[in-house]
């Protein structure tokens, strides 16, 4: 699911930096969420609306706006098959629920430890006991690559060093 090279060198540039970065930073820079939905709504209405919004993921919220589980792409594509009418499938029946939660306080590098041993591509936030949003693998990929430019042009010169 999650390309192991990828993941080793935004590691390896996350640990180049002195100072560790917080994911509610990166939560912070990011535009705001407002990819919802609920768990009784129709798969096919969630497929919809991913692609309307061009997401790859809905936050689910119960009747009370409160955070209760994540649908994504892979979460779909994974179950589709398993149910002969889509008709009548429901969010709940596709979302996942067990996702490994990060503090607001925690640095990238421990959220991407986080990602590594459980082989996921989000990360559930919270402040607490208060929903912050969700972070994706590439969330903390483009934080990583935007604060350390001259790092990643290091890497990119030595991988390449042929001519064309």
């Amino acid at each position: 699911m999650i390309d192991a090279k990828i993941i080793s060198t935004i590691y390896f540039i996350i640990l180049k930096c002195s100072v560790m970065e917080r994911i509610a930073e990166v939560l912070r820079l990011k535009i705001p969420q407002f990819n919802t939905i609920a768990p009784a709504r129709n798969i096919l209405d969630a497929m919809h609306q991913m692609r309307c919004e061009n997401v790859d993921f809905l936050m689910v919220m119960d009747d009370v706006e409160r955070f209760i589980g994540i649908l994504t792409e892979h979460d779909i594509a994974e179950k589709v098959f398993r149910f002969k009418d889509l008709e009548n499938a429901t969010v709940r029946d596709f979302m996942s629920t067990n996702l490994p939660v990060a503090n607001a306080s925690d640095s990238l590098e421990y959220c991407m430890q986080l990602m590594e041993r459980y082989n996921v591509t989000y990360l559930v936030v919270y402040d607490q006991f208060e929903f912050m949003g969700v972070v994706s693998m590439n969330d903390l990929m483009k934080q990583a690559l935007s604060k350390r430019k001259d790092t990643f042009t290091e890497t990119t010169e030595q991988l390449y060093v042929w001519s064309y």
